[in-house]
């Protein structure tokens, strides 16, 4: 390779005073190179508008970060899942089937848990954002969902599948007032769904890049 290259040369021609200019090859190489470099770095540092987020599920409470895209589309995937179970949609104790909302939330626990757990690990490892979402996520799971699945579930379908001959006397919502525990067990119920109902719509505001 030479010791110096003629990256731009201009030449004029005196006899019709045109001037031309000749590129080297290797500047338009370096050219492309370098806006190629540009193009990656900037579609890799994207970021939105900082959301503040207040979220009582779970105790996480206040948390501010600046999203990016992958964690837009996780907090969407996210936000989806409650608002089309019965996680994010008011409960109606009357009509409602106690046994069906604990399907829908189990289904749910189980759906974000798999979301968590297939987040990339650069994004992990290189993410401010992505982890502050990691433990939101997390935190709402195990300190918010998990206690009172953990304090009721098993021990309400068990009591429900001991006495489900009587649902041929009775509907599922007469039989579930039954259960002895019944108004204690509605009442956190309704509590935790309200809480599910706000923490929807605190993720909505990392979808939509709104803070109210």
């Amino acid at each position: 390779m030479p010791s110096s290259l003629n990256l731009i040369k201009l030449s004029v021609n005196t006899d019709t005073w045109l001037a031309s200019v000749e590129i080297s090859l290797w500047l338009i190489a370096a050219i492309l190179l370098i806006v190629g470099l540009l193009w990656l770095w900037a579609s890799r540092s994207k970021r939105y508008k900082l959301v503040k987020l207040n979220i009582q599920l779970g105790k996480v409470g206040k948390a501010e970060f600046v999203p990016n895209d992958q964690d837009i589309q996780i907090a969407h995937k996210i936000w989806t899942e409650l608002v089309t179970r019965k996680a994010a949609l008011p409960i109606d104790p009357e009509h409602d089937v106690i046994v069906e909302v604990y399907d829908s939330w189990y289904h749910l626990f189980t759906k974000v848990r798999e979301l968590i757990s297939n987040i990339p690990a650069d994004l992990l490892r290189s993410e401010e954002s992505t982890k502050e979402l990691v433990r939101i996520a997390t935190e709402t799971l195990n300190e918010g969902l998990r206690p009172h699945l953990t304090k009721w579930q098993a021990k309400y379908r068990n009591w429900y599948t001991t006495n489900s001959d009587k649902l041929k006397e009775c509907t599922p919502q007469e039989l579930q007032q039954q259960y002895p525990d019944y108004n204690l067990l509605v009442q956190d119920i309704v509590i935790l769904n309200g809480l599910l109902i706000a923490y929807a719509y605190e993720l909505k505001k990392i979808v939509d890049g709104k803070n109210t």
